[in-house]
């Protein structure tokens, strides 16, 4: 991307969690669901002194996408680091739910889900695992009627058991910005040494979790730049492609296979690691 396009871009990262929800709709269309109006907020996170957020830091915004009935699931990075306690993962897991009811009524309703989230809001602990599973459940059940998209762009990535939910779309949308990773940089360090991984060498970081690293080893359905309007036509453009032939999740023997040949008694490089993912993922 050149000077003059970063210049015109309308950056998808730097928008909040509502605002993400509002570019992806069609104009006009987007209304959302137990807004901060309603006042829903955690009834644990006072208890510890931590300031709650009235929606918990997760919108629920339906409208249009394409014409066709959608809601958007965004979580806001920006609290609590994007993290899922009870109420947070009951406003997404009851969405999908309804989604799922809306395609079983004969209304083809999609879903986005807007990852930012470090997983589970450890002050909430087994409330938040809880939610973030039956997240989970819902995403399957809904992903039989439409695909399920999943976009992480940044600047929190995705971690812990939401990384799971984003394993478990249809379609998974990344830019250069975002991160994947089931544990955490920081995480990592703590249990394996940072001779093993250094949560401050960012390059390092990038080119294992990196969104680019994630397309390119098969682990992303799509790499996009971090502009609003590239990442609304490629939901549209995934929508318009349909159900995929076989979901990731689907493929437990080929990643098995896959993870077999990486040598855990040396030190990975991404360029080993991508090249034993390109391999393929066969059921």
């Amino acid at each position: 991307m050149n000077t003059e396009q970063l210049l015109q871009r309308d950056s998808f990262i730097e928008l909040n969690a509502r605002s993400r929800a509002s570019a992806l709709l069609d104009a006009g269309s987007m209304r959302e669901l137990i807004g901060p109006f309603d006042r829903v907020t955690s009834p644990w996170l006072a208890l510890q002194g931590v300031i709650a957020q009235s929606d918990d830091g997760v919108v629920v915004a339906k409208g249009t996408c394409d014409g066709q009935p959608a809601v958007i699931l965004a979580i806001e990075g920006a609290f609590q680091g994007g993290s899922l306690g009870e109420v947070g993962g009951a406003k997404i897991a009851g969405a999908l739910e309804l989604a799922a009811q809306d395609n079983r009524n004969g209304i083809p309703t999609r879903a986005v889900i807007l990852f930012e989230t470090g997983g589970v809001r450890l002050q909430e602990a087994n409330l938040g695992l809880a939610a973030i599973a039956e997240i989970h459940s819902a995403i399957v059940d809904l992903r039989r009627y439409q695909p399920v998209i999943g976009i992480t762009a940044g600047t929190v990535g995705c971690f812990g058991g939401m990384s799971i939910a984003a394993a478990l779309c249809s379609y998974l949308i990344v830019t250069r910005e975002a991160r994947l990773g089931l544990n955490g940089p920081a995480v990592i360090e703590q249990e394996a040494g940072i001779a093993e991984y250094d949560s401050r060498d960012k390059p390092f970081i990038w080119s294992f979790t990196g969104g680019e690293q994630r397309y390119r080893s098969g682990l992303a359905d799509a790499y996009v730049e971090d502009d609003a309007m590239q990442i609304r036509s490629m939901v549209r453009d995934l929508f318009q492609r349909g159900m995929p032939e076989q979901n990731r999740s689907d493929m437990v023997q080929g990643f098995l296979a896959r993870l077999a040949e990486v040598d855990a008694s040396v030190q990975a490089t991404p360029e080993l690691i991508r090249t034993i993912y390109q391999k393929g993922f066969a059921s």
